[in-house]
């Protein structure tokens, strides 16, 4: 269309039109070409070397001639925008604060250690130390104790063994986060168990020590209490962080900020650092694996519809850019009713490609599997020593699939997460337990979630709690608190569990029973 469309001295003419026609090709070459040298196009970015292994499109600049029928997936490893491998300038600021910050992070997590080890060697020496000290510093002057202190001693060491055991399942087990901050209920029951020995010590030194008590019975008892105590606080401990987070009582809604995708998880009463733990944990194996390229798909849409908007001045410069932002907008708005149809082609294309393009996956992972079984066949009728390993046999089948998986991958949007390397050792474990081209093709078919892939190419290991509330608070309704990696963040909604009213509707029985009366004259 030629049309002309004519706002406060300023002429917006179409992409279409001849003139401008001309002059967007000089333009857009002249933005293309940097893009065809190194891989980087107009938006500010930093481009971070690929993950390491070996990528699936290797040998890249052997490929740089080579004709592609793919209008995504390019050869370079350079991705800008949104891509997993783009940060800003902030980020590599806020990459070095937390370097410098993980080291007085280790410093808190092994002083907390280091305290905990020095409290716990304490709290089993002291009724060992009460029975010992009495024998050593006035052994003479001790009244006989006999079997009844025999007895006692049995009883003290398998309760302080039970002890050991009990505090090695409870408190020493590995860490799998470090928090932001303290775990409240740990804290609260180390300084508890603190002040109970101190308590005990100041009042074995005062009536014990200083008098020389003799009587030795009540001194092993006295061990023996303390012993006693030190398993119910053990018990306590059990309660408070164990079993009070195991009833649910909230629902939490977490939904990832690019995609929309959303999971509902139930917990118990928990502060919100451990419930953003237990989010996490359960996102790695819930969530799909987050694909950056699968939303830069509309952005380059938009950016090249709005790159056929061309504005003049007819009047000469003027320093006026309010009549042009304003006519820019309204041409944007004329030309919003074609784009719907451009998207519905869009998309129409890309499924009948994507569905070409795994047809013909499947056909040649299937003839692969038929020529493992006919290798398996011939094998079975050699010697030992000359049998193939599951090995040898993947890459010998590979490169007959090896293209076809190549272009499907490139077509998903999916080949920066498979490496040759991971493919190859999944080609292997299939084969060597019997497993179906079927079940070969379900890891590229469709996205898995994240544990599924290469703990290099995991998108992030260090995560950022933003929340209102202080994070040692615990849940309550409607707390709404943020996890924020690079290139996304987890929003997480917090909803108190209803209360359900449950009633009993009574039957009687003898309701459902009828009588069928027969008439003489009827046919029955």
């Amino acid at each position: 269309m030629d049309t002309e469309s004519t706002y406060s001295g300023y002429s917006y003419y179409s992409s279409h039109s001849k003139k401008s026609h001309r002059q967007g090709e000089r333009t857009r070459e002249r933005h293309k070409s940097p893009r065809s040298k190194d891989g980087r196009g107009s938006e500010k970015s930093v481009t971070i070397q690929a993950p390491t292994g070996e990528p699936l499109l290797a040998n890249d600049s052997t490929r740089t001639e080579e004709v592609q029928d793919d209008n995504w997936g390019e050869t370079t490893t350079a991705i800008t925008g949104t891509s997993e491998h783009s940060i800003s300038q902030e980020d590599i600021a806020r990459i070095s604060k937390d370097m410098e910050d993980s080291v007085g992070l280790d410093c808190k997590r092994y002083l907390g250690l280091t305290v905990a080890s020095v409290l716990g060697l304490l709290v089993f020496l002291t009724p060992i130390a009460f029975i010992l000290l009495p024998p050593i510093l006035w052994r003479d002057e001790l009244e006989p104790c006999g079997t009844i202190c025999e007895g006692l001693f049995i009883s003290v060491a398998f309760k302080l063994l039970i002890l050991l055991i009990g505090t090695w399942a409870l408190f020493f087990r590995k860490r799998r986060a470090d928090m932001p901050r303290v775990f409240v209920f740990r804290a609260l029951l180390l300084v508890l168990i603190f002040l109970f020995v101190v308590s005990y010590w100041l009042f074995y030194g005062v009536r014990i020590l200083d008098s020389r008590d003799r009587n030795y019975q009540g001194i092993v008892q006295y061990a023996v209490s303390l012993v006693d105590a030190l398993l119910f606080i053990h018990y306590l401990a059990i309660v408070l962080l164990e079993l009070r987070q195991l009833q649910p009582m909230f629902t939490l809604q977490v939904v990832r900020s690019t995609d929309g995708e959303s999971r509902f998880y139930s917990l118990g009463h928990l502060s919100i650092q451990r419930a953003a733990l237990v989010v996490l944990e359960n996102y790695y194996k819930d969530f799909t694996i987050y694909n950056p390229n699968l939303l830069t798909a509309s952005k380059f849409r938009a950016a090249k519809h709005m790159a056929g908007l061309k504005v003049y001045n007819v009047d000469g410069p003027s320093n006026n850019a309010t009549g042009q932002s304003r006519a820019m907008i309204a041409a944007a708005a004329r030309s919003r009713d074609s784009s719907h149809n451009e998207l519905y082609y869009e998309e129409a294309e890309h499924e009948r490609r994507v569905k070409k393009r795994k047809a013909r996956l499947v056909v040649a992972v299937e003839e692969a599997f038929i020529h493992i079984q006919r290798l398996q066949a011939e094998e079975q009728q050699k010697a030992p020593g000359e049998v193939m390993d599951p090995r040898e046999a993947a890459q010998a089948i590979f490169p007959s699939m090896a293209r076809a998986l190549q272009k499907y991958l490139r077509t998903t949007r999916q080949q920066h997460y498979h490496s040759m390397e991971s493919i190859l050792q999944h080609l292997a474990f299939c084969i060597t337990n019997g497993m179906t081209p079927k079940a070969f093709l379900e890891r590229y078919l469709s996205a898995g979630p994240t544990v599924q892939y290469d703990k290099d190419r995991w998108l992030s290991t260090q995560w950022r709690l933003v929340s209102d509330e202080a994070v040692t608070n615990g849940l309550r309704d409607g707390i709404v608190f943020v996890l924020k990696c690079l290139d996304f963040s987890l929003v997480v909604n917090v909803k108190k569990i209803p209360f359900i009213v449950l009633s009993e509707e009574f039957i009687d029985p003898k309701s459902h029973r009828f009588v069928l009366r027969l008439q003489s004259e009827t046919s029955v």
